[in-house]
């Protein structure tokens, strides 16, 4: 009995002792809040689950990644601010708003810049790509990598769309976003700018006629329900940025580090494969939903329309970042 009781005891104290470490270790994770504006069941969500399931891989449960979607931390204007003040660790955002922090990066909202999304893919891979990224931290912004929207598309709930002069007077809602509201207005629409979060209610309200957005945007956000219309225009293609706050990665050794650039990459490969399948299947699921599409669009009007926003891009920001693209061997 004596034995049965002093192995009871060591059981009970080894026991005792793992739960104290496995608590220790509980409470040693480190909370990183990431934020963006689609739905969970979006591209952007994709991504996330790729970056969390390999950040806490990578560290062993050091850091735990919670999602928050939909908007719930804000627009993404409000996002990026929150990772310049600390309020938020990483963010899954387009470039639309984040020309406003990092000008540099307008170059790549310039209307047809690229033919198609093996181009994109290859420029934002390249050393151009990297240095983009590396310009955000003299903005206080940490730039991971370069995910993906797509190729963006209007859509609008009054009339099909197959030239510019079909598009003229529509209000449009855009993206925070110089170049691309340039872009609108010389095809002689209203730009509408306005956070994310808000547009859907806009579109059933009726404050604005349409929008623009990649066909994963389209799809994820289930605009068939406010929107009739889709316009295959394809005027601009649309990068997304993994972005995180140095408030966080600063005071992280370069291991941890390299452990968050590589979530970054495993979550930025995730989201183009869902990109390339969405543009597969997307365009039948939005004709399912009652959207009327327009595949036949004659983009040369449209280049032609719009051709003032690079005279304007350039005269602001130089040609530097442009040329480069053009030069690019992609």
């Amino acid at each position: 009995m004596t034995v049965n009781f002093a192995r009871k005891t060591l059981t009970t104290a080894i026991t005792g002792a793992s739960l104290a470490l496995l608590a220790v270790q509980v409470q040693a994770a480190q909370t990183v809040n990431l934020g963006h504006t689609l739905s969970d069941s979006s591209h952007y969500s994709v991504g996330a689950d790729a970056f969390k399931e390999t950040l806490e891989r990578l560290s062993d449960g050091e850091f735990e990644v919670v999602e928050h979607t939909a908007g719930a931390l804000g627009g993404e204007r409000a996002l990026i601010e929150g990772l310049q003040i600390g309020t938020v660790d990483v963010v899954i955002t387009s470039t639309g708003p984040l020309g406003n922090f990092v000008p540099e990066t307008y170059v790549l909202d310039l209307p047809f810049l690229f033919e198609d999304y093996d181009q994109a893919r290859c420029v934002l891979d390249s050393d151009l790509g990297q240095d983009l990224l590396d310009k955000m931290s003299d903005h206080d912004i940490v730039g991971l990598a370069w995910s993906e929207n797509g190729f963006r598309h209007m859509t609008n709930s009054q009339r099909a769309v197959k030239t510019p002069a079909d598009a003229e007077g529509l209000k449009v809602r855009t993206m925070e976003n110089k170049v691309h509201m340039e872009a609108f207005e010389q095809m002689g629409v209203h730009p509408t700018p306005m956070a994310f979060p808000e547009v859907f209610t806009a579109l059933q309200q009726g404050t604005v006629d349409g929008q623009e957005n990649p066909i994963t945007v389209i799809v994820a956000t289930k605009f068939w329900e406010v929107q009739d219309h889709l316009s295959l225009t394809g005027h601009v293609y649309s990068p997304a940025a993994i972005l995180g706050s140095p408030i966080l990665l600063d005071g992280l050794s370069d291991e941890e580090r390299g452990w968050f650039i590589e979530a970054a990459r495993a979550s930025a490969e995730a989201t183009r494969e869902e990109v390339s399948r969405l543009e597969r299947e997307g365009i039948e699921l939005l004709r399912e939903n009652g959207m009327t599409v327009e595949t036949e669009i004659d983009k040369a009007p449209f280049q032609e329309a719009v051709q003032p926003a690079y005279e304007i891009y350039t005269e602001q920001y130089g040609s530097e970042m442009l040329e480069r693209v053009r030069a690019s061997s992609c």
